[in-house]
């Protein structure tokens, strides 16, 4: 049986998690694209698997950072999370417990557009910005 969306997106935040490329990889497609604003230090447009893998790399050098989510919807071939973001700033030890909201498309089952969306404001006061 073949997974739901909501399901594609949940394997995937696993995957990331443990770090399994090779599930990653599998879970999205190869033009995926992600929008994040460009307020935040790692925000931007970045394309394909090597955008995906510079936007994470300027995350994780950002922050370090869980998130959990409360809340999924799944709407045709987008899916909603809907959670918090906990975790440190890197820079300064600054901790942040921020609501997020993250948007994925979808197309044959992979992933092909993420916006994060988290309350900028929030994040910037704890990056010291």
């Amino acid at each position: 049986m073949a997974q739901s969306n909501v399901e594609a997106i949940q394997a995937l935040y696993r995957a990331f998690l443990k770090r399994e490329l090779m599930t990653i990889l599998s879970l999205v497609d190869s033009g995926i694209e992600i929008r994040q604003s460009e307020a935040v230090p790692w925000g931007g447009t970045y394309k394909g698997l090597g955008g995906l893998k510079e936007f994470f790399g300027k995350l994780l050098e950002n922050v370090d950072s869980k998130v959990e989510f409360t809340e999924w919807i799944e709407s045709g071939d987008s899916v909603v999370a809907i959670g918090r973001s906990r975790g440190t700033v890197i820079a300064n030890g600054n901790t942040f417990d921020i609501p997020i909201v993250h948007v994925w498309h979808l197309r044959n089952g992979k992933a092909v557009l993420f916006e994060p969306y988290i309350d900028t404001a929030a994040m910037l006061k704890a990056l010291g910005k």
